[in-house]
């Protein structure tokens, strides 16, 4: 990642903080393929703190069954790679560090295919409030690190997008 990729990535974190402080609303991450790569991103930006409350890796299926309380049955019916085990991932990180936005990872970086034979580079993205919730299927190419990173980029994004669609005055209707 050239330094340009690494301070766009921290303005978009930076964007994301921005909108977080003002609806006095904390963020929480739960991570699998980016192995804490967004929680890394995010408190490189001074005063993240303020929204940020922190994070759980949970890389393997076991850390999101012990870690995050994804179903160990949904983990074998889905695999780590999909959709429901994202959302159970966001749910497990709201649960976990009481936080009004949750944001998960997971899916395959590479260099090989997991067990079920899911394509390097598929992602899954989850974004949660309490008011709406959305998962993103991302489909990428390149090296693990450009994964990783591209995920992350996806996330903050996924997030910052989400939030700009929560209803005004939603916050005091919580």
């Amino acid at each position: 990642m050239s330094e340009d990729a690494d301070e766009d990535l921290l303005a978009v974190a930076g964007a994301l903080l921005n909108v977080l402080a003002q609806r006095g609303w904390r963020l929480g991450t739960a991570e699998s393929l980016t192995g804490g790569m967004v929680g890394a991103t995010i408190t490189a930006v001074p005063g993240a703190s303020v929204s940020y409350m922190g994070g759980v890796i949970g890389y393997t299926d076991r850390g999101k069954t012990a870690l995050l309380g994804v179903p160990a049955e949904l983990l074998e019916q889905c695999g780590a790679a999909s959709a429901e085990v994202a959302e159970a991932m966001a749910q497990g990180c709201t649960e976990r560090l009481n936080v009004q936005v949750e944001l998960a990872t997971t899916g395959v970086a590479g260099p090989a295919s997991d067990d079920r034979g899911t394509p390097v580079g598929t992602v899954f993205v989850a974004c949660a409030t309490p008011w709406a919730r959305t998962v993103e299927r991302l489909l990428l190419d390149g090296d693990r690190r450009h994964i990783r990173v591209e995920s992350t980029r996806a996330a903050l994004w996924l997030a910052i997008r989400l939030l700009e669609t929560t209803p005004p005055g939603a916050e005091e209707r919580r």
